[in-house]
């Protein structure tokens, strides 16, 4: 009841009047007071998807009324790597350009997000792209492409990077992850068979492992921030072959496209102006 109060800069007493008023309109308790402790009731778990849903139609509305300024919410997925990387320079476009729209961040994995943003839960999400055909009623926003490159400690930097492959051990990224299925399918394709360690599917403990002299690994090229402290290398394969893209997945349905389509034109313009230039990529760079 407190916290609530502080957000609505109001009373703690004024929340518990307002909470009253509507459980008489209702004619149902919303929450069951314990002491000091609160917990909703059965009715109000059953009222709580709708009243949202009431909350963000109202915003649309009054989005809609000025028509001269984009304004109202947003509601927005994404999965880990963007959520540090792409997500924080795109919002920050975004709230500049555009103060009053006011965007809700869910994170979660790429399938799930997916799902998501099909069933209109989410208006829009920063993905892995699927490996299957979007339904018709979603669209696609690609903004980055990661080819496959192999994490060294510093002291391995001049090795050949399929020989480390072949013969060093492999921190493997998880072959269940979208973005862990393109190395296997490439070690697979060369005859590479490895002396796997460890398996996990969070990249920035792989560069930790591969720091700490425990192996190497083949991973996508993830966009920064990338963990302080360490110090690794990151070698070219022979032959450049795509980890994973990420980008922008939408429901052409939503009723908030408009937001939407503000949101893919930042997002755009600020992968066209991050675009690495292949040509001047040293073939091993180091990560400090």
């Amino acid at each position: 009841m407190a916290a609530a109060a502080r957000v609505l800069n109001i009373s703690a007493s004024a929340v518990a009047q307002q909470l009253h008023a509507l459980e008489r309109e209702m004619g149902a308790p919303l929450l069951l007071r314990v002491g000091r402790t609160m917990r909703m009731t059965e009715q109000g778990a059953r009222v709580l998807a709708p009243a949202r849903k009431l909350l963000r139609d109202a915003t649309d509305l009054r989005g809609i009324a000025q028509e001269g300024e984009v304004t109202g919410e947003l509601w927005l997925g994404a999965c880990t790597t963007p959520l540090t990387g792409l997500l924080p320079d795109i919002l920050a476009a975004v709230s500049k350009t555009f103060p009053q729209v006011n965007i809700h961040i869910q994170s979660g994995n790429s399938a799930q997000l997916f799902v998501d943003v099909e069933a209109g839960k989410l208006d829009a999400a920063l993905v892995l792209e699927a490996p299957y055909p979007l339904p018709k009623t979603c669209d696609w926003l690609l903004l980055r492409e990661e080819p496959l490159i192999v994490l060294a400690p510093r002291a391995l930097a001049d090795r050949d990077p399929l020989d480390l492959l072949r013969e060093e051990p492999l921190i493997r990224y998880d072959r269940n992850q979208w973005g862990g299925r393109s190395a296997e399918v490439y070690l697979n394709e060369l005859g590479i068979v490895p002396r796997e360690r460890f398996e996990l599917n969070a990249l920035n403990a792989i560069a930790m492992m591969v720091d700490r002299g425990l192996g190497v690994s083949i991973v996508p090229d993830w966009t920064p921030p990338w963990p302080e402290g360490i110090d690794i290398v990151r070698l070219q394969l022979p032959e450049r072959r795509i980890g994973r893209r990420i980008g922008i997945v939408w429901s052409r349905s939503s009723v908030r496209m408009r937001l939407v389509t503000v949101l893919l034109q930042e997002s755009a313009r600020l992968s066209a102006e991050q675009k690495p230039n292949d040509a001047e990529s040293p073939r091993g760079s180091r990560v400090r």
